[in-house]
């Protein structure tokens, strides 16, 4: 990958972070608590924690903690100061354990690596969340873990998946013609 592809990727990557942090904010505070059991925006939380591994990955633990701050400030006018910063101290925290985790086992394997660390931070993210928003930890806690790693996990394994299969099957395609 050039420079210019991985600079295109951080910066696009942190864009999409900053904007599912504010997304996830307007979701909670709108919604609040589905069922009683997830608040409304662990659904694009989720998706932060894998931005938030793009961002990561390409433009460092730094960045990534900078687009936490940007979507936390763009976020305390419509979800309120102390969601805001409820989600922030937490995505931060998580950030910091997720890294801790992330670190010394992508050497062997990433996705590995990445299935243990966003375990991990959904942790720590929705424990502190929960806790610093005001809302009951449990039953929540559970729920919020299982959606969070759901969607920063498996859904990009699949659609990683789909994107391989329908690249070999354009080779074989390709190839047999």
């Amino acid at each position: 990958m050039s420079a210019i592809q991985r600079r295109l990727l951080a910066t696009s990557s942190a864009a999409v972070f900053v904007a599912l942090v504010v997304a996830s904010n307007w979701l909670t505070a709108r919604y609040g608590l589905i069922g009683g059991f997830v608040a409304a925006g662990t659904f694009t939380a989720g998706l932060v924690l894998a931005a938030r591994d793009a961002v990561r990955e390409t433009a460092g633990i730094w960045a990534s903690l900078a687009c936490i701050a940007a979507g936390v400030a763009a976020s305390a006018s419509m979800a309120g100061p102390r969601l805001a910063l409820a989600s922030g101290v937490a995505f931060a925290l998580s950030e910091l354990a997720d890294t801790a985790i992330y670190e010394p086992l992508r050497r062997r394997s990433k996705t590995r690596a990445l299935a243990w660390s966003n375990l991990v931070g959904s942790v720590v993210d929705s424990l502190l969340f929960l806790t610093l928003a005001g809302f009951p930890i449990w039953p929540a806690a559970a729920g919020q873990v299982a959606v969070k790693w759901l969607m920063a996990v498996v859904l990009p394994l699949l659609v990683v998946g789909v994107l391989r299969v329908s690249v070999l099957r354009d080779r074989v395609r390709t190839e047999g013609a």
